[in-house]
């Protein structure tokens, strides 16, 4: 089993993100389950990538050329893929990963969490998403998302594919028991080729 992690390629101000990285890094190692992740140095992605591979884990980055040519690259992967855009990256990401994570980061963090997020609401796979909300960083992100619940924009079976919880061991847990909905939102979508193309990306 893999697992894409996306998070921030800044540390952030709190202690706290670092540690959450590294945890969740030599955590996934220990369980045999391998990383799938941005390919980068820096940031919470490097402190993932290291504590994994310093604990004997599996650890596949996938890295844009611009990127590359920037000297980004982590050195001590299992693998490293080289693309050549963020669609492509994140279309080899879903590709490799049996379940998506999310530790603090920033908009491109988000975006790749609720791109994910939404293909499973849609039916284009049945893999696990998850936040790992350190040191109370998602809170106010799940109030919203209630929020949104609240006024019927999200279904709360839609709303509960999104699993959260502070602690990795937890929410390692949850996605290891996590059963998919028995319906999509949509399950007449793909006969109707209203397939997004970063799905059919993903299935190569």
């Amino acid at each position: 089993m893999r697992i894409a992690v996306f998070c921030g390629s800044s540390s952030g101000r709190r202690p706290e993100f670092l540690q959450a990285a590294t945890v969740l890094g030599q955590l996934l190692a220990q369980q045999s389950i391998g990383i799938v992740y941005g390919g980068a140095s820096v940031g919470l992605m490097g402190a993932v990538a290291t504590a994994a591979r310093q604990a004997g884990g599996e650890v596949i980055g996938v890295l844009p050329q611009s990127l590359m040519d920037r000297e980004l690259a982590h050195t001590g992967l299992s693998e490293l893929h080289i693309v050549e855009t963020m669609h492509e990256r994140k279309a080899k990401m879903s590709e490799l990963a049996d379940a998506f994570l999310a530790l603090p980061g920033g908009i491109g963090t988000f975006e790749e969490l609720f791109e994910v997020w939404t293909w499973g609401v849609l039916g284009y796979h049945r893999k696990p998403c998850a936040l790992l909300n350190v040191a109370g960083f998602y809170d106010g992100l799940v109030s919203f998302l209630d929020h949104v619940v609240e006024d019927e924009f999200l279904k709360p079976v839609y709303r509960n594919m999104l699993l959260v919880d502070e602690s990795p061991e937890a929410l390692l847990k949850a996605l290891l028991e996590y059963v998919p909905p028995a319906a999509p939102k949509w399950t007449d979508s793909e006969e109707k080729g209203s397939k997004p193309p970063f799905a059919e990306a993903a299935e190569g």
